[in-house]
């Protein structure tokens, strides 16, 4: 049960994230700035140097690949997540998905980036550092939910095939 509970999570965090990335794909195109993945394969590729809090990541050294490894992170991270959704509702929960538990699952998810991705790169607890922390903060947790959102679409995708 276990390995089957990994399987679908890999399936379902993979399909979710390429979900998300087209919802990512359409806030860009409405000039909606979302998530560089440049500055999170920065952030990343910088913990071979034992380094993860940075000061501004825009202004730290450019890693050879950064773009890559964000975006390989990107995945991972999503696949997280979907591990999590079936780990809390079980195998069970991708052969008849609940909107509920994907949003719960989505938006409990955003702890990540309020309480460790943003303090990592310079952004501060709670975007604290930024501009507009609140809208920072609102942003993110609609990100999440909509990630949510698609934990649910891609599970109805994966149920269509035999």
């Amino acid at each position: 049960m276990q390995m089957t509970i990994l399987l679908n999570g890999v399936l379902l965090g993979v399909v979710a994230t390429a979900l998300f990335d087209g919802w990512l794909w359409m806030q860009r195109q409405l000039g909606i700035r979302t998530l560089n993945f440049a500055y999170l394969g920065r952030w990343i590729g910088h913990f071979t140097q034992m380094k993860f809090v940075h000061a501004n990541i825009a202004k730290s050294p450019a890693l050879t690949h950064e773009w890559g490894i964000g975006v390989a992170g990107h995945y991972v991270i999503g696949i997280m997540i979907a591990e999590l959704l079936l780990l809390a509702y079980g195998d069970q929960w991708l052969r008849a998905p609940d909107i509920v538990a994907a949003l719960v699952v989505g938006m409990l998810t955003v702890v990540l980036p309020l309480f460790i991705m943003q303090p990592g790169m310079g952004g501060g607890m709670m975007f604290r550092h930024t501009s507009q922390p609140v809208m920072n903060c609102l942003r993110s947790l609609f990100n999440h939910s909509m990630f949510g959102v698609c934990m649910f679409l891609a599970a109805h995708l994966l149920n269509l095939l035999p």
